[in-house]
């Protein structure tokens, strides 16, 4: 007989007793690999775990009173765990995150009422514009504000050690020889790590770092290094966090921006799991290392948070493209300008017939401030941009929307051959218009000024 699903009273009591799900349809050499599906919390991520424990402790100690205002520096998830639990529990929040943060989560904050302050991605520890220093100082302007800090907040760690480490052994029956963990604020190594050492010492904790974060070098030849970038969200530090305990890590793992993305995206098509950025390190570094084992070990990682957050991103291919993680092949001319190829079917275009409401429907929908205008026979009729639908509009309020495209697109149009120079693209951008690159045989896509930028910012990298 299926066991009956509980009926809960509160968003809240679903928090922890994630389920643990072995992936079989991945290479993992000769051991087992094992993720716990932390994006089954309520607020779908680990987070939700450390965000009730660290605003019970402060109710606990005092430092939160009722209807108080919590402030904290996060990445994302921890700032939607706290908003999950402040509202539940009749808090106010502000959340200071960098602004390399998808946009998914950004709304997701604001949907759930929470401040949402942007500072910069670029900058270190002691920076006066680093988010933590920003929400320290957010948090010290406003009286009776309590800031959190994740990043030395002991109950952090004890959310892990509480809970998250005793449902791995208890799912496991024990069996766990090594948990691959990030460190973010370090809280799931910490307390995870001790629960699982005080039961076994054999159990092996690696990490899971992205490249530029100052972890690997540290853990694995004991080296202070200069911080870099990476894109990947939620994990990788330029600092060690006071709650952080590195000796607990046997080995660790670099694994790049690029192998991530690759990574999630892996995990979703063999294994049916959306996942976010994070979990491609996780699961990378796992892969290695269960790769390089010689004997059968049970392995587990994390399915830290939804992907649902990063669909505009990473399981985006044209922003894998933009940003380098997805090669095309190369023509050496104009053509690898083109962010949307028409051949490829990769652009949206417009027929001259269509009414204006649907082209000025299309260009929301898509998000682009212009379409060029196909006729019939595949050729370029014109284009037609945010400017001329505003002339449109201005012009003809009421009977613009239902007149065709043919009547307000522009038919002078800039173009190029593939085989013309870069520099040829200027005096069209300088006259703000796009450029049509196209030849006797066929039209092939355009050319925007963000495009030219992407594309000399990819020859830096």
């Amino acid at each position: 007989m299926q066991q009956r699903a509980p009926v809960f009273g509160n968003v809240l009591e679903m928090i922890g007793n994630t389920p643990m799900l072995e992936l079989k349809h991945l290479d993992t050499g000769p051991c087992r690999l094992f993720v716990k599906m932390e994006s089954l919390n309520p607020g779908n991520s680990i987070k939700d775990r450390i965000a009730v424990s660290m605003i019970e402790a402060a109710e606990k100690d005092g430092r939160l009173k009722p209807g108080g205002h919590i402030v904290e520096a996060t990445a994302g998830n921890t700032g939607l765990a706290l908003a999950l639990v402040a509202a539940q529990k009749g808090y106010t929040l502000s959340v200071v995150v960098p602004d390399k943060m998808s946009d998914e989560k950004i709304s997701h904050l604001r949907a759930m009422g929470a401040e949402v302050v942007m500072t910069r991605s670029d900058v270190a520890k002691g920076h006066p514009e680093y988010y933590q220093d920003v929400a320290a100082r957010l948090a010290a302007s406003r009286p009776g504000a309590f800031y959190i800090n994740q990043f030395s907040n002991d109950a952090n760690a004890a959310a892990h050690l509480n809970s998250t480490g005793p449902e791995i052994w208890e799912q496991l029956d024990g069996k766990v020889d090594a948990v691959v963990v990030g460190v973010g604020s370090g809280g799931t190594l910490s307390g995870v790590g001790h629960y699982l050492r005080n039961k076994n010492p054999n159990i092996q904790m690696i990490l899971a770092d992205p490249v530029g974060s100052i972890l690997t070098p540290l853990v694995n030849e004991g080296k202070h290094v200069e911080p870099g970038s990476w894109l990947v969200e939620g994990i990788g530090e330029d600092f060690v966090p006071s709650i952080c305990d590195l000796k607990l890590v046997t080995k660790a793992f670099a694994v790049s921006d690029g192998d991530a993305f690759h990574t999630a995206r892996e995990l979703l098509r063999k294994e049916g799991i959306l996942a976010g950025s994070s979990v491609g390190t996780l699961l990378c570094a796992a892969l290695r290392y269960c790769r390089e084992q010689k004997e059968p070990k049970n392995v587990v990682t994390f399915i830290c948070d939804s992907g649902a957050k990063y669909l505009s991103k990473m399981f985006n291919d044209f922003w894998m493209t933009d940003n380098g993680f997805i090669d095309r092949p190369k023509t050496g001319d104009l053509r690898d300008m083109i962010a949307r190829r028409h051949i490829d079917r990769e652009d949206y275009t417009l027929t001259p017939a269509i009414p204006m409401q649907q082209a000025i429907k299309r260009m929301r929908l898509y998000n682009v401030s212009q379409m060029v205008v196909i006729d019939d026979g595949g050729r370029v009729a014109g284009i037609i941009d945010e400017s001329d639908v505003l002339m449109a509009l201005l012009e003809d309020p009421k009977g613009a929307g239902t007149k065709p495209v043919s009547e307000y697109m522009t038919r002078r149009l800039e173009t190029l051959r593939p085989s013309s120079k870069v520099s040829d693209l200027i005096p069209i951008f300088r006259a703000d218009r796009v450029a049509i690159v196209a030849d006797d045989s066929a039209f092939y896509g355009i050319i925007t000024k963000i495009d030219l930028i992407n594309y000399l910012r990819k020859q830096l990298l």
